[in-house]
């Protein structure tokens, strides 16, 4: 059974596509820590991050520091934080989360609200520099 993460890529569920290659795909996340909370995940479906073959996890990897870099571009924040915690969805993928403070990725923290117009300028900011 496809991930959710699956059916975004695969176009069966709408996102706010900020990035995509052969291997990779990032996307906002629709329940965001910060403005431009953005989701990387491989296309390949596997749980676990480090059960990534090699080159897969290589290209992530290199895929998300080229996002993380538009981002830190659009939205305005000190660093990029990059978090890995894989329990919510079985698809392995990383979280790049714009921040002031560390406590700004705190999961507990509340949810920013943004409009569907505030996510798809920020989705295509972020695009128009990759």
């Amino acid at each position: 059974m496809a991930t959710i993460f699956s059916k975004i890529i695969a176009g069966q569920i709408p996102s706010y596509k900020v990035a995509e290659n052969d291997k990779c795909y990032a996307f906002l996340d629709i329940n965001p820590l910060t403005k431009g909370h953005t989701l990387v995940v491989p296309k390949i479906e596997t749980d676990y991050l480090f059960d990534l073959d090699d080159d897969i996890y290589s290209e992530l990897m290199l895929f998300s520091k080229k996002v993380a870099t538009a981002i830190e571009k659009t939205v305005q924040c000190k660093r990029i934080a990059v978090v890995v915690l894989g329990l919510e969805v079985p698809h392995a993928h990383i979280h790049l989360i714009p921040m002031q403070k560390e406590s700004d990725i705190s999961f507990s923290n509340k949810r920013v609200e943004l409009s569907k117009e505030e996510m798809t300028a920020i989705a295509q900011n972020i695009a128009l520099l990759l």
